[in-house]
């Protein structure tokens, strides 16, 4: 963020935006905000992968054991074998 301020919270930086929005509420400032319209074109890029049906079993087991789901842990999976391989 260049040196300018945020408008309500007169914040120079993203950290003091955050910490000023921690505090306050957007409804007090209800009177200095202003309608505004845009577009957003979000596009998927997941591909899918076909997966044995024991080896997802064994998978969700897992990423459930670790805390995360089996997307994540396939992710890191692939992605530590990727550069190993490099």
């Amino acid at each position: 963020m260049a040196k300018r301020r945020s408008s309500i919270s007169k914040a120079t930086t993203y950290q003091e935006m955050g910490e000023f929005w921690d505090t306050h509420d957007l409804t007090d400032y209800d009177d200095q905000t202003y309608e505004v319209e845009f577009e957003v074109d979000l596009q998927s890029e997941i591909t899918y992968i076909p997966l044995e049906k024991s080896l997802l079993a064994k998978v969700r087991a897992l990423a459930k054991k670790r805390g995360v789901s089996p997307e994540t842990l396939l992710n890191l999976w692939v992605q530590e074998k990727l550069l190993e391989a490099a």
